[in-house]
């Protein structure tokens, strides 16, 4: 194994053990969106949950069981995204979709700068059996910001 794969693991590793974001916030207000996920592959699960503030993640918080890479995964994108703007985020999610779709092979450097901590997912996109761990928490973001965002899309038109 080479030392840049064996650093990814040591990120993936320490995401697991220390988990970032973990434990769902209490939130109030017509901009929070929860959604929770099932990998019905292997039993992996995640709740996520998220606070906006108007166009910025005001709060990204999850709970969750399963393997390492799906704790890992929700805890790298809670720190990442955690006051990021939405289109932050969208770019951010587009981006580690990509990673996973690209069988092991880096991204451009902007894409993996971006991503910060998530490039250590590289080699994920190897196994496809285990996209679907990492994406968990990404697809549940993407679904609790739907949700979040259907609460306060009208307020300005009443």
């Amino acid at each position: 194994m080479s030392d840049l794969e064996q650093m990814y693991q040591q990120v993936i590793l320490d995401h697991a053990k220390q988990r970032h974001g973990h434990g769902l916030a209490v939130l109030d207000g017509p901009a929070v969106g929860e959604s929770h996920q099932i990998n019905t592959t292997c039993g992996d699960e995640i709740t996520l949950r998220v606070g906006l503030d108007g166009d910025t993640l005001a709060s990204v918080t999850w709970e969750g069981q399963g393997c390492s890479i799906s704790q890992a995964s929700a805890s790298v994108l809670a720190e990442l995204l955690d006051g990021a703007s939405l289109r932050t985020a969208d770019e951010t999610m587009e981006a580690f979709k990509a990673l996973m779709h690209n069988r092991g092979v880096p991204l451009d450097d902007e894409r993996e700068d971006l991503l910060d901590d998530a490039t250590a997912f590289v080699g994920v996109g190897k196994y496809p059996a285990r996209i679907k761990c990492a994406l968990l928490g990404w697809v549940a973001l993407r679904d609790a910001i739907a949700r979040a965002t259907v609460g306060t899309e009208g307020s300005d038109h009443e």
